[in-house]
């Protein structure tokens, strides 16, 4: 196992071990003070998994160059551009139009991609914290602190998809491995579509209690959905076939992968903290489980691994387009900027032994 992997493996272990510990030992409300306690036992394991990050470290190499190294003046500039952008999108899109989706990791995965995994774990963390801490309706929310470990995390796993080169534009020419690429795109959209059927079904075979005007609205909303889904399907379908660019599937796959990790380590808080109402468009769908006969965990997790590995592939692909709109040069200036750039486009870097081969 890579030096980089062992830490990062002994981070994720350390952070596991102090959410479930917490989780054992208290119980957490649904009331302001809850929330708040929660919020903080989330930053105590984010505090305790980066100590243990570090001290791997130091043990290995004697010092922190891949802490220090991700953060440069261009990193420490973009991450409050990126917090913005976090909590703008997510309260538009999220809250506001009651979409199921978030779209509230923009500005994390970027982030990540651009600087590193620490980076990117930061701006989730502090987004979602300044979120409901800070920031003043319209914009303020009473919920995100609560999910600032979840961001963290997303954050952490766009920087590492950043570093494998999962990010980067790989043109071919090559027709074999470019069937190979979109067989599992469209493969794995198409497996999230079954999924969103699924749960819309549950939603509309469900008697909710809902007005006609309500039901209006939420079958407005789902094909507002829909349609954002459907739209970065076939901008993902022009970069595959159109542009014969591979890395659609590594985004696809990335996407999904995070949305999965993502639910897993949600669910346990929207149930025991917010009993899977969380404010955000998604609520109707654990309640529509909640009515089908699921209890509150299996419900809350149920529309997680629907809502979340489309949200992530959806937000993944529009941080993609954000790179490819980026200059070769500007992005090579980032901490890892130079792992986003076509192989044909490289800047002379210096190598990392540590880091797998793109």
């Amino acid at each position: 196992m890579a030096p980089s992997t062992v830490r990062i493996v002994a981070a994720a272990v350390a952070l596991a071990l102090v959410i479930i510990a917490a989780m054992l030992m208290f119980s957490f409300g649904t009331d302001v003070a809850g929330v708040t306690t929660w919020a903080y036992v989330g930053l105590i394991a984010l505090a305790v998994a980066f100590v243990v990050y570090a001290a791997v470290e130091y043990a290995q190499t004697r010092r922190f160059d891949s802490i220090t190294g991700q953060f440069d003046t261009r990193t420490l500039v973009i991450i409050p551009i990126a917090i913005a952008l976090n909590i703008i999108l997510g309260q538009a899109i999220g809250a506001a139009l009651r979409v199921p989706i978030y779209f509230d990791s923009v500005g994390t995965i970027l982030v990540g991609a651009l600087a590193g995994p620490i980076p990117g774990a930061l701006t989730g963390l502090l987004a979602n914290t300044l979120w409901t801490v800070i920031v003043p309706p319209p914009f303020h929310s009473d919920y995100a602190a609560a999910f600032a470990v979840v961001a963290a995390v997303i954050g952490l796993m766009a920087g590492a998809f950043g570093r494998f080169g999962w990010m980067r534009p790989r043109p071919t020419d090559d027709n074999t491995r470019l069937g190979i690429g979109a067989a599992i795109a469209i493969g794995v959209v198409v497996v999230l579509g079954w999924l969103a059927y699924i749960g819309w079904r549950v939603a509309f075979d469900t008697d909710l209690g809902f007005n006609a005007e309500a039901e209006f609205i939420l079958l407005v909303i789902g094909f507002l959905a829909l349609a954002i889904m459907l739209g970065t399907i076939i901008g993902l379908a022009l970069l595959l076939f159109r542009r014969r660019d591979l890395t659609v599937s590594y985004v696809v796959v990335a996407g999904v992968l995070t949305g999965i990790v993502a639910a897993l380590i949600s669910a346990p808080i929207s149930a025991n903290v917010f009993g899977g109402v969380t404010g955000a468009g998604t609520d109707f769908l654990v309640a529509a489980f909640r009515q089908a006969g699921a209890d509150i965990q299996a419900a809350t997790l149920g529309q997680g691994l629907i809502s979340d590995p489309i949200d992530k592939v959806i937000t993944f692909a529009v941080v993609y387009v954000i790179l490819g709109a980026m200059a070769s040069r500007t992005k090579a200036r980032f901490p890892q900027g130079e792992r986003l750039i076509n192989l044909g486009d490289q800047l002379p870097m210096q190598a990392d032994p540590e880091a797998p081969a793109p």
